[in-house]
């Protein structure tokens, strides 16, 4: 299942189809957003970077498209916004909750500090496909597709390398060693697991269908989110379809599964009556849908020796404000401008590691508090018999009090410690870094 029309790739030169080399400087696994901003990144820096990615394509099931203010900053600093800004895309200046007595504004981004003043929702697929396309105009970046890691490779208690499996052709496997190995392979990471890292679980009270509805004349003309007793229905503007989000409890997919889809197109009929004449045709089965089970929590550590988790691999974010993906890029400039020049050494010791936890370890945390403080009061707890009615008392007084909504709205765009790319340690897409001084 995909959710839009399949990408034109630009540059098929971005994916090596060649046999994996024996070693490299750095090994990213996973091509999400972290993986593909940190690979960027290194590669404009002049170091080796092989990153494995185990689909033969950036298409998945529903997921986050959230770019902030903050991450078009990180583009505007590598002289990409221009190319960015002809990506497929729809910018919002706010967000809005859809109630049954009117709109409570939640966001209003217009006020933000810097240069940008707005959130752009871009197909995921979109926006890896340019951010690797770009990286491959370094000659020190390679991007193997349908590798997926299996087990690391370890010497003296530090990582040296991973082990491999091509996920077709065979499956055949190997080994590339790497003076740095980065997890970014996301919440159920391998490299975490294959490394004996457990992330501490924090709970969340609900879990996340997403589909995908046509858009008409006559809707909303933004994206907005719809309030029932106990849940919330994001409905993001893709220009010609909804991309929505249907809130559950915790642990119930298996009985509204059981229901039927007709019972998930009434309860959606009935939260948002102007979609009614066209959920027949767009919900069929569930096979039109995609499950995401929420997941928050963080690794207490982050590093080991010669190995590195940033992004979902990290921590996984709750959607709350749909700031996942801010705090991958955020995580993968801030490890670029610490590793870059101990790479260039080369030699990571684990407190060049440590520095990028250290960086990135606040604002993982108290993102993680405010997104579980709204969850409590959008949600209730996970096992709560009644939930939530009507809009939660601390989220109408924010929407009411001006300095409190620039304050949640800053945090949605921009996030807590925005990081800014070193671009001393860079040199121009397509050439190598400038010598160390």
């Amino acid at each position: 299942m995909t959710v839009g029309p399949a990408p034109l790739w630009k540059d098929d030169a971005m994916t090596t189809t060649q046999d994996l080399p024996a070693t490299t400087t750095v090994c990213i696994a996973g091509c999400g957003p972290a993986g593909a901003v940190l690979g960027l990144l290194l590669a404009r820096a002049g170091i080796d970077v092989v990153v494995l990615e185990k689909h033969a394509d950036f298409l998945r099931d529903f997921r986050g498209d959230t770019v902030h203010a903050s991450t078009m900053q990180v583009l505007a600093e590598l002289d990409l916004l221009e190319g960015f800004e002809e990506l497929p895309q729809q910018r919002t200046t706010s967000i809005s909750l859809m109630t049954d007595d009117g709109f409570v504004t939640l966001g209003d981004f217009t006020r933000l500090p810097g240069r940008f003043q707005c959130l752009s929702m871009v197909p995921q697929y979109e926006l890896l496909d340019f951010l690797t396309t770009e990286a491959a105009r370094s000659s020190s970046f390679a991007l193997h597709r349908q590798v997926e890691v299996v087990g690391l490779v370890e010497e003296d208690g530090a990582v040296t390398g991973v082990r491999y499996r091509r996920t077709a052709g065979g499956g055949s496997e190997g080994e590339l060693r790497a003076l740095l190995t980065v997890a970014a392979d996301g919440r159920s990471s391998a490299v975490r697991r294959a490394a004996g890292m457990s992330p501490v679980e924090f709970g969340a009270p609900m879990d996340v269908l997403w589909y995908r509805l046509p858009k008409r004349a006559g809707d909303p003309g933004a994206s907005f989110a719809r309030l029932v007793p106990g849940r919330l229905l994001p409905m993001i503007d893709r220009g010609g379809y909804w991309q929505g989000a249907y809130t559950m409890p915790k642990g119930t997919v298996a009985s509204l599964r059981a229901a039927g889809i007709e019972a998930l197109r009434a309860d959606l009929a009935r939260a948002m009556p102007f979609l009614a004449d066209r959920l027949d045709g767009a919900l069929r089965s569930w096979d039109d849908t995609g499950f995401l089970e929420v997941r928050v929590n963080r690794l207490r550590r982050w590093y080991r020796p010669g190995l590195l988790c940033i992004g979902d691999a990290a921590h996984a974010m709750s959607p709350v404000a749909g700031v996942g993906i801010n705090l991958a890029v955020q995580d993968a400039v801030a490890a670029a401008n610490a590793l870059v020049l101990p790479l260039r050494r080369g030699a990571v010791t684990p407190r060049d590691l440590r520095r990028v936890q250290r960086r990135r370890d606040l604002p993982t945390r108290v993102t993680q508090l405010v997104q579980r403080g709204v969850q409590r009061q959008m949600f209730g707890a996970a096992g709560d018999p009644v939930p939530p009615r009507g809009v939660p008392v601390p989220l109408r007084v924010m929407s009411r009090v001006p300095p409190l909504l620039r304050l949640f709205s800053r945090f949605m765009a921009i996030g807590i410690r925005n990081e800014h790319v070193d671009v001393t340690l860079l040199g121009p897409a397509g050439a190598p870094a400038r010598a160390l001084r």
